[in-house]
């Protein structure tokens, strides 16, 4: 399963990849010929309007004009001219890279003519071309008869939805330099696709409809990457990225007359440190062999730890500077006792000098990362059991008589409620309750008209047929999926019309198909987390019933299986040609396809989109089990845990603790021996994941 040694990821968690990158994603190798096909299809227009002068000599009232007269343009009958109008307005969002020299020249001029084209109703036009192209029954019937799809079935709509894609990303992104009325036409660009204007529903919609009818067949020329991204894209824009969600949370509970979060926890995790994987005995044994080998150094005594006293500067626990160097110091270590298990690792006799005064060697485990956060529900419980235990009945709900309870109870019940935590969904539930119960008296509740409720108004009726098409999608696009005859053919935007004849040929089509299924997943679990977490807050019911129809969709072994490969060799895959992608090719002489050359430029340790995908994974699957019972007792039921346990060779701190979470919650269900020879991940999960107080955890009972 890979070597031990993983170095630590640098790596950046947020709502996206870099600007460049995220449009580079849009185009697979294939489609690169037409850059230069919609390049043609601008100058011969644009010469034939503009003599002598380039677009970027023109100013600004002269490129409206122009604009102007290429949207007029749309209106013909004729669909080869509309598209090579179309594919003329794409060259423009591509940021007309024939008269630049580089690439932030290209993006810039990318940026600038979305805006010109937004604010002249491009994205309106478009939309309804789009309308026109999916109920096109012509193209949908002649690509049922064919027997294999490639990139020339879906030509229309890929220009279209490029175009469009571009738009919202270009407008999306927000830079320090925008000009105040950029900022102005974003906010109207975000409300027109949140809040349905002409249509009857939102833009969204409108895509997930997309993604339903290619999942039953009916139309399986959409490029389904590109309505994904799209689709992607338009919810972060409208719903608002993780930032945007941790402000509107911290609003939220302000409203409702909560106390504040203990701690940001975006922040938090930016601040942890990978701890090093657990070993298997496999590879101890041959670490232990090549110390021998090497005799690489004298073994030291090991004692048991009996007593406090033994928590010397070894302490795994502390946080502050020197532990830190300490650790590292370990890791680069390859000897075996790096790999001890944690709770060995602070029994190892210190070399203690002997003139120091005894007192400084005790240092307490100091510096959780997480406040502990105790429910309403858990002192019942605990009131109720000791009431049990002391009085021989119990009071129902009531936290506050305590009489009767011996001096310790009290104090317990003291700490509980310094520590407990009232969620947003608490009080949402609660209310359900009250309306329920007087439903005349309370009248009706109001709710406020936000996109995310909008979004989920429009939803509703198709909720599940949603929910089944995206993961249908997802099961084909994982590596680990084997081609099945009943599986979907997601590959149709990026097979080409001939297929390749030479073995340079080929290796670049499987880099690209690789690509192409790694780009799928990245904008399915993305999208899917972000509709979670949206959902979660907007109505804590919205999101169960959400949880409900991925629980039937059978997301959770889906999720389990996509993990069951090697972890390590996925976020470390390179099916990325550097010279190849957008914006680098079109400003750059591309040399001969090599062997070389498909792999020169990418010096990466890790690849971004795979990473991002697989915390995206494991944040759903933990939003799923949380709190649940059945949920949960299903991921000890697939065996969750060597999988669960194989992803912690990532050695990166936000993945690390979203699997030591998954596992945190089943300890008690996978017996005493999983314990026992697993107490390096039990330490794991004591140092990172949040306490949650009375919580047992760890011993099962």
């Amino acid at each position: 399963q890979g070597s031990v040694e993983c170095p630590n990821l640098e790596f950046g968690y947020g709502d996206t990849d870099g600007h460049g990158m995220e449009l580079a994603e849009l185009y697979s190798y294939t489609e690169e010929p037409e850059l230069g096909t919609n390049r043609r299809c601008f100058e011969e227009d644009f010469h034939a309007q503009v003599q002598g002068r380039s677009w970027l000599e023109l100013d600004g009232a002269q490129q409206k004009a122009y604009v102007m007269r290429l949207l007029d343009g749309l209106e013909v009958v004729n669909r080869d001219k509309r598209l090579k109008v179309a594919r003329a307005i794409l060259y423009l969002a591509q940021g007309i890279f024939g008269d630049c020299d580089n690439e932030g020249d290209v993006l810039y001029w990318s940026r600038h003519n979305s805006f010109l084209l937004y604010q002249l109703g491009t994205f309106t036009a478009f939309l309804e071309l789009l309308n026109m192209e999916i109920d096109n029954s012509q193209a949908c019937s002649s690509a049922l008869r064919k027997p294999a799809i490639s990139l020339a079935d879906s030509t229309e709509l890929r220009v279209l939805l490029s175009v469009m894609y571009l738009l919202v990303e270009n407008i999306r992104v927000e830079q320090e330099a925008d000009p105040p009325e950029w900022k102005t036409c974003r906010e109207t660009f975000r409300m027109e696709l949140s809040f349905p204007v002409h249509t009857e529903e939102p833009f969204a919609l409108l895509l997930f409809t997309m993604v339903t009818k290619f999942c039953s067949g009916h139309a399986p020329h959409f490029p389904i990457k590109k309505v994904l991204l799209l689709l992607w894209k338009v919810l972060l824009f409208t719903l608002g990225g993780f930032e945007a969600l941790q402000m509107m949370k911290v609003k939220k509970r302000e409203e409702l007359g909560l106390p504040p979060l203990p701690e940001d926890s975006i922040q938090v995790m930016r601040s942890m440190r990978a701890a090093s994987p657990p070993t298997y005995s496999i590879e101890l044994l041959e670490q232990q062999q090549q110390q021998q080998k090497r005799g690489h150094r004298s073994w030291r005594p090991l004692v048991k730890q009996d007593s406090l006293d033994i928590y010397n500067e070894r302490d795994p626990f502390k946080n502050d500077e020197a532990g830190v160097d300490e650790e590292e110091n370990d890791d680069v270590d390859s000897g075996i006792e790096g790999e001890l298990d944690l709770m060995e690792r602070d029994t190892i006799i210190p070399v203690m000098p002997t003139q120091r005064p005894p007192i400084e060697r005790v240092s307490f485990p100091k510096g959780l990362p997480w406040a502990p956060k105790v429910r309403q529900k858990d002192i019942e419980h605990f009131l109720e059991a000791s009431r049990n235990k002391f009085i021989g009945f119990t009071l129902g709900q009531d936290t506050e008589t305590l009489i009767g309870l011996p001096r310790p109870i009290h104090e317990s019940v003291k700490t509980l409620k310094q520590h407990k935590y009232v969620s947003i969904s608490d009080i949402q539930i609660k209310n359900e309750e009250e309306l329920e119960k007087c439903p005349m008296s309370l009248g009706e509740e109001e709710v406020q008209e936000t996109p995310c409720e909008i979004l989920y108004r429009a939803m509703l009726y198709n909720l599940p047929q949603y929910m089944i098409s995206l993961l249908k999608i997802l099961l084909a696009a994982a590596p680990t999926s084997k081609a099945k005859t009943d599986s979907i053919n997601i590959l149709a935007d990026v097979l080409p019309e001939e297929m390749p004849i030479t073995v340079l040929q080929s290796m670049k089509l499987g880099m690209d198909v690789n690509r192409h299924k790694e780009i799928i997943v990245k904008s399915i679990s993305a999208l899917l987390l972000l509709l979670l977490k949206h959902f979660k807050l907007n109505h804590i019911y919205q999101f169960e019933y959400v949880s409900q129809h991925l629980m039937f969709a059978n997301c959770i072994p889906l999720i389990l299986k996509f993990f069951n490969q090697n972890i390590m060799s996925y976020i470390t895959a390179k099916n990325s040609i550097s010279i190849l992608d957008y914006p680098h090719c079109t400003v750059c002489d591309l040399p001969e396809l090599t062997a070389e050359s498909l792999e020169a430029g990418d010096n990466n340790q890790f690849c971004w989109r795979n990473l991002f995908s697989c915390i995206n994974l494991l944040r759903i699957l933990n939003k799923l089990t949380k709190w649940k019972h059945s949920r949960t007792m299903m991921l000890v039921v697939f065996k969750s845990a060597p999988i669960l346990k194989r992803a912690l060779k990532v050695k990166q701190a936000m993945m690390q603790l979203y699997v030591l979470k998954l596992l945190k919650i089943q300890t008690k269900y996978l017996g005493r021996q999983w314990r026992k020879s697993n107490m390096k991940t039990m330490s794991a999960i004591y140092q990172k994941v949040r306490h949650r107080m009375n919580d047992d955890w760890a011993y099962g009972n």
